[in-house]
């Protein structure tokens, strides 16, 4: 059995530990290739201000939702490079949207990762969703250092052997 931090209290194994405790690499070659999907979201709390000047495209760095849907599409494509672990990847779609909430001032960036393979892609799909969240911050920052990014969360997965997963929050 792999290695578990408070071994009694795992219900399951840690998959990138490998039997003595050691970090690994794991070992995807035996899976099947199938056609795996995974959507992430993060959300930035800003000022009304500042939404409206990105909204008004009056932000002198230049547009930056397009800014940052870029950076989470390059963001995915390097994920590996990122998280030690992860495999390289070679994603067939990327999409990142960014949609503006000014009743509650947030930003909502959602992510979706695609590709047929023999892993799935929360990782890109979460690292896309960040990366473009810490994108706005740094566009924004100099008008608001403020702003909260959270909510950083898987929202669904499909493919694959462990199934479909859908958040319920």
């Amino acid at each position: 059995m792999a290695f578990c931090i408070m071994s009694w209290f795992c219900m399951t194994k840690l998959t990138h530990i490998d039997d003595s405790g050691q970090a690994r690499m794991v070992d995807v070659g035996a899976k099947n290739v199938t056609e795996r999907i995974a959507i992430a979201e993060a959300i930035i709390d800003l000022q009304p201000e500042t939404l409206k000047l990105i909204l008004e495209g009056g932000h002198k760095k230049g547009d930056v939702f397009a800014v940052a849907r870029i950076a989470g599409i390059q963001a995915a494509k390097k994920c590996s490079e990122l998280i030690p672990l992860c495999h390289p990847l070679m994603l067939s779609s990327v999409n990142v949207d960014l949609g503006a909430d000014t009743n509650n001032s947030q930003v909502r960036i959602t992510s979706t990762c695609k590709l047929a393979g023999q892993t799935g892609v929360e990782m890109e799909a979460l690292t896309a969703a960040s990366v473009a969240a810490l994108t706005v911050y740094d566009m924004c920052k100099a008008v608001d250092r403020g702003m909260t990014i959270h909510s950083v969360r898987l929202l669904e997965k499909a493919g694959g052997k462990s199934g479909h997963f859908k958040h319920e929050g």
